[in-house]
């Protein structure tokens, strides 16, 4: 599992953020991309509301072109080349429905996202302000590993108490990954995680996830597009981080781990025949979505293990999300290796036979 943020260091940017970022509800009349020097910003407001100019990540970028349905290779392409023409391009398109009502989140002078205005904020303050001491009311539970990106929060917790053996001297123990996105790429998710003691893998099985999408009521906003909260949201929120203690305490279940671990065991009989090894990490690559580094790293990873088997290919992606180094990648490397020890049977008939 890839090493991020200790908690400590997870809490004290959480609070920090708490009170420095920003959200708008804005027209986008009043929103107007600069390009200068081969560097876009974003203008916001006008003379009654005052004027704020804020920066544009690479989310805030694709959300912009998705928006105006600016294919995102002719976005990127402007965006290097040619700066000037997208502000053209989305000024234009800007002033073309100037009422459209929209959510810009903004962090540290950055426009971090461009959402809908129905847009439900659960921001990571909060769910880790809940969870947290959920987590330490289970005994022995340990963080082993948090991190906060761009994109993501994440906490993966494991509970030593609860193991099993997927084959002599192969422990593996419960735990639990909750994740949440506060610029709109994915739910609140808690997930129940299989940590593997042998190499310090992590795996996820997101079919077993418990969500909660950011989608409610349009947000309104005051004179200056501020965003306050209802009671009426206010109310749900509450509700919603109530039911957490449940989730988390579901997703590390004996029960639940139980099922994941026989899972685990029926993929160590799915044997792969030495010579395909090359063609199978190829074809997982293009089921999957590997990059060539990536399929390369996996397939030295499954060899060095010596276990040829849907298992052992499993463990190869696993121990290769230590490798990546992003931290949203590594994640998603450990999804996907539950997905490969769950996979269709037709894609494993697919793979046993080349």
């Amino acid at each position: 599992m890839k090493v991020g943020k200790t908690l400590q260091e997870l809490a004290d940017e959480l609070v920090r953020q708490q009170s420095a970022k920003k959200d708008y509800i804005v027209n986008t009349g009043a929103m107007h991309m600069n390009a200068e020097e081969h560097r876009t910003s974003l203008t916001v407001g006008n003379q009654k509301t005052g004027i704020s100019v804020y920066g544009i990540n690479e989310i805030a970028h694709r959300q912009i072109g998705q928006h105006l349905k600016i294919p995102a290779v002719y976005y990127d392409r402007m965006r290097e080349d040619y700066p000037e023409l997208l502000a053209q391009n989305v000024n234009g398109w800007f002033a073309r429905n100037p009422g459209t009502p929209k959510m810009l989140r903004t962090l540290d002078g950055v426009a971090r996202a461009l959402l809908s205005e129905r847009y439900r904020r659960i921001d990571n303050y909060e769910i880790a302000s809940a969870a947290l001491p959920i987590f330490a009311s289970i005994t022995g539970a340990i963080v082993e590993s948090c991190e906060l990106t761009d994109s993501r929060m994440y906490i993966k917790v494991v509970d030593p108490r609860t193991t099993a053996e997927v084959r002599k001297g192969d422990i593996v123990q419960a735990g639990v990954v909750i994740t949440n996105s506060e610029v709109g790429l994915g739910s609140v998710a808690v997930s129940p995680l299989v940590y593997r003691l042998v190499c310090s893998n992590g795996m996820i099985a997101q079919d077993n996830a418990v969500r909660k999408y950011h989608v409610g009521r349009s947000n309104t906003a005051e004179d200056d597009f501020s965003i306050y909260r209802d009671e009426t949201i206010q109310a749900d929120d509450k509700a919603f981080l109530m039911k957490l203690e449940d989730s988390i305490r579901a997703a590390v279940s004996q029960a639940r781990f139980s099922r994941i671990v026989d899972k685990m065991r029926e993929a160590t009989e799915a044997k792969l025949q030495p010579a395909t090894v090359p063609q199978v990490v190829e074809l997982a690559s293009k089921e999957y979505g590997f990059s060539e580094t990536e399929g390369k790293g996996i397939l030295g990873h499954l060899i060095g293990g010596g276990d040829l088997s849907l298992y052992g290919l499993a463990n190869a992606v696993t121990r290769q999300a230590q490798d990546v180094d992003s931290y949203d990648r590594s994640t998603d490397l450990e999804a996907t290796g539950y997905k490969i020890i769950t996979m269709a049977p037709a894609l494993w008939r697919q793979m046993a036979n080349l």
